[in-house]
């Protein structure tokens, strides 16, 4: 947050409670980085930086409304690491995993609110800043585990280091335990295995010592039990504390590696906290005001004032103030932010704007100093971006604000003495301007009334020369009537209920205080003699006053209760306007839902009638189709009777085969013409009804009357060349490739099935099946139906230059 402008009083922050403010705010932020950044939070006397502020929280409190899980995540102050590691220092696993977690939630902030940028442009202003730091997050995620743990994939030699460490952990294990099973288990106290001094031991008795060979590394505080390392594990264990200091030294050169790789991006990282503070500082001030119900202050440039015309002031005071710019004060139902929410009462703080002084006057209860921390913490909150607990709120932006509070009333502080309060008023008047706001309490207490009646109106009449905004709390009936005569100076009065003897912490402004001390007085039952002695010391004048402002607060009483009336009144009328307007726009919706309905009634009727004429036209077009009906039937009985007929010669066919007589007397070996396949076999047995026949790999049954006897075993000779080998089918070649494009896969499979079988038959050593690429159905299908085949060894995909994937090449078994 840039603070170069920010010159407010500090003092006179500590005196107004600002701190408390900050504590407060500074709960509502998400890391360490964004608290400090809370608690040294300054006002600012820069107009535009205020106005940028108040900008970046209302923002944030519309984006936290809709989104409240939006935060920093998991980002943690890591400025002083990123700066160890620009140092050379070697960062350990804790630190490195919190950076890789502060740039990884600083990556993902700047996305959704750049994503965001067109509704919160101020947010997204600033999460353009936030840099990426490349290669980091990665870097340090593929070498640390969650719990900051190098892993073994780091380094290879980390790897291997550990590989070996298992090797030998589980040696020394198992030659530790293989003691629990031999005979010199009884000298153990128990089967444990524990580690003294980096290396493991077994505990043995301390009345065996010397029964199990090995070096004592540490004894039980009874001194019963010994931990000793058997001398078959020393060297072991030597292995294991070597491999141990190797994977020490591999990690710690893996942490520098990292922490260089940190190094390169150290300043950069350094700026990512800072960006993510200030956005967490923001989304907390947005927190604050959701929590405090808070309005935003409207900002109100200073007037250039002129002097007042016919107003019986004096000229040169006029003339003299007409060079002053002239502050707004406009507060309406303001809130003390540090007092209970359900029992502060809200106070109006509108000054009109020629009033420069505000003199509070009224009972010693508190109030007083209530209203002027009220008025000093609304113009700190507002220039220092925070939203104010009120209702409506303009305000100018001071570049001063001075406060001497300080009362046996005040909230928190003991009885100033009065050379105390003179020393602050005088440092006050040195700085102030007419830029300045100034709050004074009790001006003048603590010494002679007379003296210092007149000291507390001499100082604000300086005050009011100076042109400072001024508010000023005061038990002096004389600066009652100096409000009341003086240009630019107003009465403001704390009420009191005498019924109740309670003050009521409402604040009016323009009307001065009553002394209410003798109504108190009469109230509590003081004797009535005492109360007219009294009355008659006062003096006429006040009595008359007195009697003159009871009048004024009566009047103001009742045009308070008819401006009620005329309030009441007027949200009658309202709500008679709302109902009329309400039942307006029910028959307005009543009249567009009885259209809406009509309208979808009428699409209904029209969208059944399309469905009447498409009915018809279709009916149209059967009766116009009904010639080529005939037809097709026609062609599809000349069809079936093509059919019959080869059905019928088949039968004939088959009829003819079983009139054949069988083959009487077959012997293994003898060749055969099975009819049904067209291929020779050879007999492996036989009987009168069936035959086993072997065709070329492939045993089969086939009944006698489907046999015709070729040669008998004894007529084969070996030079013999047959026209078609024994095993073999009388088929020709298909050909070595097939091309099943554009056929679907039922049909395609039926032809490769048959393309297979006559392949095999022929004897050929592979084929080139083409499918095409298409949507992939085929392909799949015929290479599923080649890995399921008998006559295929392999299949694989066409190389470039054979048709690649549309084309799949198949190995077929041999003979």
């Amino acid at each position: 947050m840039n603070t170069a402008k920010v010159g407010m009083d500090s003092k006179s922050q500590q005196t107004l409670e600002f701190h408390k403010i900050l504590a407060r705010l500074a709960d509502y932020t998400s890391f360490s980085a964004s608290r400090e950044l809370a608690e040294a939070v300054r006002p600012t006397i820069d107009a535009d930086l205020a106005e940028r502020w108040q900008a970046e929280t209302a923002e944030a409190a519309r984006l936290l409304d809709k989104r409240p899980d939006l935060s920093v995540g998991g980002a943690r102050d890591v400025r002083e690491a990123a700066k160890r590691a620009l140092r050379g220092y070697i960062l350990q696993p804790d630190d490195l995993l919190s950076i890789a977690a502060t740039v990884a939630a600083g990556r993902e902030l700047r996305r959704k609110l750049i994503k965001l940028a067109e509704q919160y442009p101020h947010l997204g202003d600033v999460a353009e800043l936030i840099e990426e730091c490349p290669g980091i997050v990665s870097a340090i995620g593929q070498t640390l585990n969650e719990r900051g743990e190098v892993m073994d994939g780091a380094s290879p030699a980390l790897g291997d280091i550990r590989r070996q460490q298992s090797v030998v952990h589980d040696r020394i294990q198992e030659k530790l335990r293989s003691l629990f099973g031999s005979s010199q288990s009884q000298y153990l106290q128990e089967p444990t295995i524990t580690i003294r001094s980096g290396r493991y031991v077994v505990p043995l008795k301390a009345n065996y010592k010397g029964r199990v060979k090995g070096i004592v590394h540490d004894q039980s505080n009874s001194g019963a039990t010994l931990w000793i390392e058997p001398f078959n594990t020393v060297e072991l264990n030597n292995d294991y504390r070597r491999l141990q200091l190797e994977e020490e030294e591999e990690i710690q050169r893996i942490l520098a590696d990292l922490s260089a790789k940190v190094a390169d991006v150290g300043e950069p990282i350094q700026r990512v906290v800072d960006r993510l503070a200030e956005l967490d500082l923001i989304f907390a001030r947005a927190k604050y005001a959701l929590a405090l119900k808070a309005v935003r202050p409207i900002f109100v440039p200073w007037r250039e004032l002129t002097p007042r015309q016919g107003d019986g002031q004096g000229e040169s005071t006029d003339e003299a103030r007409s060079i002053h710019p002239g502050s707004t004060v406009w507060i309406r139902a303001a809130r003390h932010p540090l007092l209970d929410p359900d029992l502060v009462v809200p106070t109006d703080l509108l000054v009109q704007d020629d009033v420069f002084i505000v003199l509070i006057t009224g009972p010693n209860t508190g109030g007083k100093t209530v209203s002027l921390k009220t008025m000093g913490l609304m113009a700190l909150m507002a220039q220092s971006g925070l939203h104010l607990p009120a209702v409506e709120a303009r305000l100018s932006v001071f570049e001063g604000v001075f406060a001497d509070i300080g009362d046996e009333q005040s909230i928190e502080q003991n009885l100033s003495t009065f050379s105390a309060h003179m020393n602050n008023i005088v440092r006050i008047l040195a700085r102030v301007s007419d830029r300045s706001l100034v709050l004074l309490d009790e001006l003048g207490s603590g010494t002679d009334p007379a003296e210092g009646a007149a000291l507390a109106q001499s100082i604000v009449e300086y005050l009011r020369d100076t042109g400072a905004t001024t508010f000023v709390a005061t038990h002096y009936p004389e600066l009652k009537v100096y409000a009341s005569q003086t240009a630019g100076v107003t009465n403001a009065s704390l009420l009191f209920d005498v019924d109740t003897l309670m003050p009521t912490y409402e604040m009016t402004i323009g009307m001065p205080g009553r002394s209410n001390a003798l109504a108190i007085a009469r109230r509590l039952g003081l004797d009535e003699t005492i109360l007219d002695d009294a009355m008659s010391l006062v003096g006429a004048g006040s009595q008359r006053a007195e009697s003159l402002l009871d009048s004024i607060y009566d009047i103001r009483e009742k045009i308070s209760s008819q401006e009620a009336g005329t309030r009441l009144a007027l949200r009658e009328a309202e709500t008679a306007q709302a109902e009329l307007e309400q039942r307006l726009s029910d028959l307005e919706q009543e009249r567009q839902e009885i259209l809406s309905k009509a309208r979808r009634q009428a699409e209904e009727e029209l969208k059944a009638a399309r469905v009447e004429i498409t009915e018809v036209r279709r009916q149209l077009r059967d009766a116009e189709s009904r010639n080529q009906l005939k037809k097709l039937r026609r062609q599809t009985e000349e069809t079936e009777e093509k059919v019959a007929e080869r059905l019928a010669a088949d039968e004939q066919e088959r009829q003819k085969r079983r009139l054949k007589p069988p083959p009487t007397d077959l012997q293994p070996g003898d060749i055969v013409l099975v009819t049904t396949l067209g291929t020779r076999g050879e007999v492996l047995e036989a009987d009168n009804t069936e035959a086993m026949v072997s065709v070329g790999r492939v045993r089969t049954r086939v009944p006698i009357e489907y046999l015709e006897l070729k040669e008998r075993a004894e007529e084969v000779a070996e030079e013999e060349a047959e026209p078609l080998p024994v095993g073999k089918p009388q088929v020709e070649s298909p050909g070595m490739e097939l091309d099943l494009r554009g056929q679907r896969v039922d049909e395609g499979l039926t032809t490769l099935s048959t393309y297979l079988e006559n392949a095999f038959l022929a004897n050929l050593p592979w084929v080139r099946i083409i499918h095409g690429k298409g949507t992939g159905r085929l392909r799949d299908a015929v290479r599923q139906a080649l890995t399921s085949s008998a006559h295929v060894i392999s299949w694989e995909e066409g190389k470039d230059g054979e048709g690649g994937a549309g084309v799949t090449i198949a190995k077929l078994t041999e003979e």
